[in-house]
């Protein structure tokens, strides 16, 4: 009952859900799924603060990735990543948390290998930025547009965290 209303109430107030109930969209690419990769990405960095669950494993059609990356169509390399998206599975997921955008982009790390810090998921698994092994949306808009491009609202979990009160006030 409680997703219902958060549903309702973010349909009817967009710019104000946010906070606890914020949600983001992570994918890990190709080449992490392909290098096994995917157990110290999701779960393991999600932190005790964001809630992640069961991603689902799909093999996304081109149409969805052109869609998903449609921002970038102009760009020179906007090809090769559609391509490089559609070369195997995916982990799609997504993030439930305080501030969630920000944080899972902090775990993420630079878009370039070689500017991510040590001990983000970039950092400490990537080389170059072709193969830079996750997306994750960068504005709490960009994920209500990517999570709606890949998830139906039904396939979506949501529940009462029983240590929510232990993490925020």
């Amino acid at each position: 009952m409680i997703c219902l209303v958060l549903t309702i109430f973010a349909s009817l107030f967009p710019t104000i859900y946010t906070g606890v109930h914020e949600r983001t969209f992570l994918a890990v690419k190709p080449d992490g799924v392909q290098r096994r990769l995917v157990a110290g990405t999701s779960g393991a960095r999600a932190g005790p603060q964001n809630r992640s669950p069961v991603p689902v494993i799909p093999q996304a059609s081109e149409e969805l990735l052109r869609e998903h990356y449609a921002e970038l169509r102009e760009r020179p390399f906007y090809g090769r990543l559609v391509k490089y998206m559609g070369s195997g599975p995916v982990v799609a997921m997504v993030w439930q948390g305080l501030d969630v955008v920000r944080t899972s982009r902090a775990l993420i790390g630079a878009t370039n290998p070689a500017d991510a810090l040590p001990g983000t998921i970039r950092g400490d698994f990537c080389v170059e930025v072709g193969k830079n092994m996750i997306h994750g949306s960068d504005s709490v808009e960009s994920a209500r547009r990517e999570i709606a491009l890949w998830f139906r609202e039904e396939e979506l979990l949501c529940w009462e965290d029983s240590a929510e009160h232990w993490l925020y006030e």
